[in-house]
């Protein structure tokens, strides 16, 4: 029985560390995924400005259409209100999505917006929202404004809705991939120069095909400043070596 008992004891041991590394494995994988949810803490201009977009697409599907209308004309970031009311058209434009879905947003936010303000701070993605938002609206609409004085266009262009959170975005996308391996940034700047080039060639719009790129390479330029305020994690400090009989080894330096 003893000789039993032993062997069952030796295969329990031997079986230990590998059920403890399938435990460790499974518990490093949820606390990484945790660790990237978006949560209030974490993340509070994130979640915010998700929820102000969500109320205003909600809100653009129950009221009446024509008061939607009209209050998006007055938001929009086009060439006449830039021109006659700059401050309040780049304000406003961002908090509308383009059409009636709002999911694919959500994704979008979960993906650049979320990451970069887990990494630096909800007060730099934000201002890194901001610049996107205001630099490449500012030279899309630019290009336009610039090509209907010169006559290349239409003035009703100068007219067209121009609204939503895209170009924010693709500057948070931009400026993340400064904070990833050369893998990683090579993967997210290509997919979205992948995209950028769907998009211009199916729609074959001056304002998107100057406006996306626009704010991708405004979050490129913002690298440097976001590196300084990267979150690195926190390594634990080794614990002191400790001499025979418990007391704390003497550590000697050589001068």
């Amino acid at each position: 029985m003893a000789g039993l008992e032993r062997g069952a004891g030796a295969g329990r041991a031997a079986g230990a560390p590998y059920g403890m590394l399938r435990l460790g494995l499974r518990a490093g994988v949820v606390e990484w995924l945790l660790e990237r949810v978006p949560t209030p803490r974490r993340t509070p201009f994130t979640l915010g400005y998700l929820a102000v977009v969500g109320a205003t697409t909600t809100f653009a599907g129950l009221a009446d259409p024509e008061f939607v209308q009209r209050l998006q004309e007055a938001s929009s970031s086009d060439g006449h209100n830039l021109l006659q009311h700059p401050l309040r058209a780049l304000a406003l434009s961002g908090f509308w999505v383009a059409g009636e879905v709002w999911m694919p947003y959500l994704w979008g936010f979960a993906f650049t917006l979320a990451p970069l303000e887990r990494k630096v701070g909800p007060a730099r993605a934000a201002a890194v929202f901001a610049a996107g938002h205001v630099v490449a609206t500012l030279l899309s609409q630019g290009v336009v404004i610039t090509a209907v004085e010169t006559g290349r266009m239409a003035p009703e262009v100068m007219d067209r809705l121009d609204i939503g959170v895209s170009y924010g975005v693709l500057a948070c996308l931009g400026a993340v991939a400064g904070l990833l391996s050369w893998r990683g940034r090579l993967l997210a700047l290509g997919g979205a120069g992948l995209m950028i080039a769907e998009q211009i060639a199916g729609d074959k719009d001056v304002v998107t095909g100057v406006g996306h790129p626009a704010a991708v390479l405004t979050g490129v330029a913002l690298w440097r400043w976001v590196r300084r305020a990267e979150r690195r994690p926190l390594r634990p400090r080794p614990a002191p070596a400790t001499a025979a009989g418990g007391a704390p080894a003497r550590v000697w330096t050589v001068r």
